[in-house]
């Protein structure tokens, strides 16, 4: 979608149209109600000063839509085809590194209670690999900081890329 599009849209269709892009009401209602804007890096700026702070719930809120990194989600929604195409960005993987990242989801689950959120795009699966095993070993409240911020990347990645 175009910017000029997107300042057009009554406000309920604009939230649906960057809903994907980070499900966080609040966030998308700031995005929304700030419109119009003159160029994309002004919904950027935007975007990045309403992800901060992001509150325990809404990260709990966005954490429960993705997938674990190296699965597919194969629903239809928009939230998975943007997962898709990022995880898609780091080509094929061996079957050791799949492995790896699996039994590295599994630990990190058991040991945060929920996925492991990393920005896929422009990393390797090695990269990954490297950063979900050294983010086993921050404490829970060092992994949030380091959950949201992985949030806020995404989320400006997405809304940029849907709008340019």
């Amino acid at each position: 979608m175009r910017l000029t599009e997107f300042n057009a849209l009554d406000p309920a269709s604009a939230a649906e149209a960057i809903g994907p892009a980070l499900d966080i009401p609040r966030w998308v209602g700031e995005i929304v109600s700030a419109r119009p804007y003159g160029s994309v890096s002004d919904v950027v700026e935007v975007a990045r000063r309403a992800a901060h702070p992001f509150t325990d719930a809404e990260i709990d809120q966005a954490l429960s839509h993705h997938p674990k990194i190296g699965q597919r989600d194969e629903s239809e929604s928009e939230e998975a085809k943007h997962s898709r195409s990022e995880q898609a960005s780091l080509g094929p993987s061996s079957e050791s590194t799949r492995a790896s990242l699996a039994a590295g989801n599994r630990d990190y689950e058991d040991r945060f209670g929920h996925v492991f959120l990393i920005r896929a795009a422009g990393r390797s699966h090695e990269e990954i690999l490297s950063e979900l095993h050294r983010r086993l070993n921050n404490s829970p409240t060092a992994e949030r900081v380091e959950v949201a911020e992985q949030l806020r990347e995404i989320a400006v990645l997405r809304i940029e890329g849907m709008l340019s």
